[in-house]
């Protein structure tokens, strides 16, 4: 399980959270998906009226945020739904459009890809990854954790009913020629995403789900006629929502999706009642994962943590191996516990 923890994830995320917690105050990105009221061909081309009108995410920006520089590329997303699906389309600026990988789950990152991560009921636990190259080659996996807290990839899963297609705008795999862009399109069933789940998947009118893009981009040289990674040159990491960290399994970082059942009039965003809570929650699991590598135990207050001035109250339970915390706001009860599993419940 080791060698697979390895592969799957790139050594750049190999970096401790508690220099970095406090970027997760910024307000992650969101996004309204509206109904499509008919049904989208998954080719890779979004020719649907439906598709002319669903709104553009927010162009994408450098994983760590935007204190680093803007991608060489522009990268943005579509979204719609319907009863059975969750459509995504996105569009990919590239000059040089290449890929070289086309076994299922073969790790789709090392060739430039674009990679859907999915938690539905916000827990940061039991989500969904799924990465696509320009070939159309699908590498999905199932988290029950975080790797951070002791998880490994379920890769023997798979998204099944998938629909997927890419449509080239120039020429794949062609050094010298030029490109535009390539295009994705995702057709992902609900059904699909109950796996692990409590109950049916499908959103209703209001619900909000966790979730986040990404898009791996390597640097390339030409030699023998074919498309070369330079050597020692680290991927760019391109997202949707900035993480503040080089680490994509963060969920707690990513954005909000929240479905609405009109087909076109705006709706506005509406921020999760809890929101202020989780926000101090997560301040305090970053500084009690420093806490106990520093001293091998949990802290049981906020104070121990240099934490005096928050503008919730937490109630901190701790043993040297596990520790739980609790807001009450918004008459909501907001509870955090070791792994990161943070969950809501009316008080």
């Amino acid at each position: 399980m080791l060698a697979l923890l390895l592969a799957v994830v790139p050594m750049s995320q190999a970096q401790t959270f508690s220099a970095n917690f406090q970027s997760y105050n910024e307000t992650p990105r969101h996004y309204v998906c509206y109904q499509a009221p008919d049904s989208i061909r998954i080719d890779g081309i979004p020719n649907e009226r439906a598709w002319q009108k669903a709104p553009w995410t927010e162009d994408f920006m450098d994983i760590e945020g935007k204190n680093k520089p803007a991608p060489l590329h522009r990268t943005r997303v579509k979204m719609l739904w319907n009863s059975r699906y969750l459509y995504i389309l996105a569009e990919l600026e590239e000059p040089d459009v290449w890929a070289r990988l086309h076994q299922h789950d073969t790790i789709i990152f090392h060739d430039n890809d674009f990679e859907v991560f999915i938690d539905p009921d916000g827990d940061t636990h039991q989500y969904y990854e799924i990465e696509i190259n320009a070939l159309n080659t699908v590498m999905d996996l199932f988290m029950v954790k975080p790797y951070r807290n002791g998880s490994a990839a379920m890769l023997n899963w798979d998204t099944k009913g998938l629909r997927t297609a890419v449509h080239i705008n120039g020429t794949i795999n062609k050094p010298g020629d030029k490109d535009r862009s390539w295009t994705v399109e995702m057709a992902i069933p609900f059904r699909a995403l109950s796996f692990f789940a409590r109950g049916n998947a499908t959103p209703q009118d209001g619900s909000q789900w966790r979730i986040n893009f990404s898009r791996v981009q390597w640097q390339t040289d030409i030699g023998n006629g074919q498309y070369i990674k330079k050597p020692n040159t680290p991927e760019y990491n391109w997202v949707w929502s900035p993480q503040g960290i080089i680490n994509m399994h963060a969920p707690e970082r990513w954005g909000y999706l929240q479905f609405s059942t009109s087909a076109e009039s705006p709706v506005p965003f509406k921020e999760p009642e809890t929101a202020a809570a989780r926000k101090v929650l997560w301040e305090i699991y970053y500084r009690q994962q420093q806490y106990r590598r520093e001293h091998r135990q949990y802290a049981k207050d906020a104070a121990t943590l240099g934490l005096t001035e928050l503008p919730l109250s937490p109630v901190i339970e701790a043993t040297s191996s596990q520790f739980t915390a609790v807001v009450k706001d918004a008459g909501f009860e907001t509870i955090i516990n070791q792994e990161g599993k943070i969950t809501s419940r009316h008080e």
